[in-house]
């Protein structure tokens, strides 16, 4: 039997199919830019003979530091199908970071954007000897125009060079509890994770879809899925809530994805009441819990076209979703706080240490196996032992399970306080506290404490020109969840920290009232 008769695609195939089938169907529009589909696979094709015409071999590791534009994602596309190694790296990082992530992944070509990321490029060069290629997507002073140097190159067919189980991309994680991790994905994976994509999702018939978060994470994980079905992928440097309707009103998009914290500001926007956003037909949120009742909000505002993804770097992007049709506040409100239902080719189990189902909602730590799942940390063997134990991946996350199947997420494990001995899930105080009609936003830490060892705290956000009063929600509290739950003490303040990707920063709030002492993680 012939070897290679049941290997799978690759990324680089399904670019290359997705190019044929769109012909010319607009792919991607940023501003001004409109490229269309055809147009792309002639970029595409000439910017890798460049690459390849300067030493980049397969197996290269390479890397882009960019905003979200066009030639960001070819970038991505130029590795899927020369089998080089991609770093994504986060537009918003430090230059420690970066330099880390590209010393760490061993990148030795390094492709920029000039406008954004010149003194940063420069800066990386300097400190990192082993950088050989610095390119710029445009006119720079630090490495060669490589844009302009491929167009001296002919369009030609587009030569496969990878393999299934060839590794595809390095994903860092956020390094909330350390330095951040390379996750270690093949062709396999992320092909798996496209297929699911189609398959499980909600789509709307026409797929216009509006990313507004950096295309390195969660929102450039849906772009092949939106060109595979012909879409349109438009792209914003930045959120901002004007901005936001505009784009929306102006190429009628269908589909988008939010974290929680940009609904809120959209909700609380006085720009909402002139917006069109009638073509919405899918609103997809997660990488951060949300809170029920803005949630219940936003569907009174946008209609019926919730849709939630839950999964993280080491299984990207759909590990559970909670459809459209279970967002139903008056049969299943309960459901709103669920993040659905494991996606057709992924086992989930709610696991004990020891590798033990917990009982019927009982909490329980998130445990995926299947296609989904990394290879492991690059370079970390110790790490990729700890996460990948008794046969699954271990994700940190703690959940209960209804006798529906829905799962219900309570908190980062790191998250969850210990006070006076009892278990606080933090993300379940947030969700009380937020069912006040004056409450924007909360954040609920752990703080030192003399007799309890951490003391409840809630941070709160009000909505603009409400009020209400500490003891009115620590009450509001106390009596849904009881007294071990109620915050000890409640902040408010103007606004709450959040990473690069708009997800809560629980470990920079921490950070202000820990002063240094050591907090166990759980």
């Amino acid at each position: 039997m012939q070897a290679n008769l049941y290997d799978g695609c690759t990324m680089g195939d399904l670019v290359q199919r997705a190019i044929e089938r769109g012909g010319d169907r607009v792919a991607f529009i940023l501003d001004e830019q409109k490229i269309t589909y055809r147009e792309f696979g002639s970029l595409l094709s000439r910017f890798i003979q460049a690459l390849a015409e300067r030493g980049v071999r397969k197996g290269d590791a390479i890397a882009a530091l960019s905003s979200n534009r066009p030639e960001a994602f070819m970038a991505s596309a130029a590795a899927f199908v020369m089998g080089l190694r991609i770093t994504w790296m986060h537009p918003l990082g430090s230059e420690d970071d970066h330099a880390y992530l590209l010393e760490d992944s061993g990148v030795t070509t390094l492709l920029v954007d000039p406008p954004v990321f010149g003194e940063r490029a420069h800066a990386l060069m300097r400190r990192l000897p082993a950088l050989k290629n610095v390119y710029g997507f445009g006119p720079n002073d630090f490495g060669e125009d490589i844009l302009a140097a491929a167009q001296a190159y002919t369009a030609a067919p587009l030569q496969q060079q990878a393999h299934a189980d060839d590794i595809c991309v390095l994903i860092y994680t956020g390094g909330t509890t350390g330095k951040p991790k390379g996750v270690i994905h093949t062709h396999r994976v992320q092909v798996n994770m496209v297929m699911i994509e189609l398959a499980e999702w909600d789509w709307p018939r026409e797929v216009r879809l509006l990313a507004m978060t950096p295309i390195t994470h969660a929102a450039g994980a849906m772009i092949l899925a939106v060109m595979m079905r012909s879409g349109t992928f438009v792209m914003s440097k930045g959120f901002e809530a004007q901005r936001f309707f505009d784009l929306v009103e102006q190429h009628r998009i269908t589909a988008t994805f939010l974290v929680p914290t940009m609904i809120y500001v959209l909700l609380d926007s006085p720009a909402i009441r002139q917006a069109d956003f009638s073509s919405l037909g899918m609103i997809i949120y997660g990488a951060s819990p949300m809170s029920p009742a803005r949630l219940v909000e936003g569907m009174k505002v946008f209609g019926p076209v919730f849709m939630q993804l839950y999964g993280q770097s080491e299984a990207p992007n759909t590990v559970t979703i909670l459809r459209q049709r279970d967002h139903d506040p008056e049969r299943f409100p309960h459901r709103l706080a669920s993040c659905g239902m494991p996606v057709g080719n992924s086992q989930v189990r709610l696991l004990d240490d020891d590798g033990r189902e917990v009982p019927l909602g009982e909490v329980g730590e998130v445990c995926v196996r299947g296609p989904l799942v990394m290879q492991g940390y690059w370079n970390k063997p110790e790490e990729t032992a700890r996460a990948l134990r008794h046969g699954w991946l271990y994700t940190g996350d703690l959940a209960r399970r209804d006798a529906d199947g829905y799962l219900y997420i309570v908190d980062r494990s790191k998250d969850m306080i210990i006070s006076g001995g009892f278990n606080v899930f933090p993300r379940e105080v947030e969700d009380v506290l937020t069912t006040d009609p004056a409450v924007a936003s909360a954040a609920v830490i752990g703080v030192p404490d003399p007799k309890w060892g951490e003391a409840v705290k809630a941070l709160v956000v009000l909505k603009p020109g409400m009020q209400v009063s500490a003891e009115a929600l620590i009450a509001r509290v106390r009596d849904a969840k009881g007294a071990v739950q109620a915050p000890k003490t409640i902040e408010f303040v103007d606004a709450l920290p959040v990473t690069g990707l708009g997800k809560l920063d629980k470990k920079a709030i921490r950070a202000r009232y820990w002063d240094g002492q050591q907090r166990a993680v759980h």
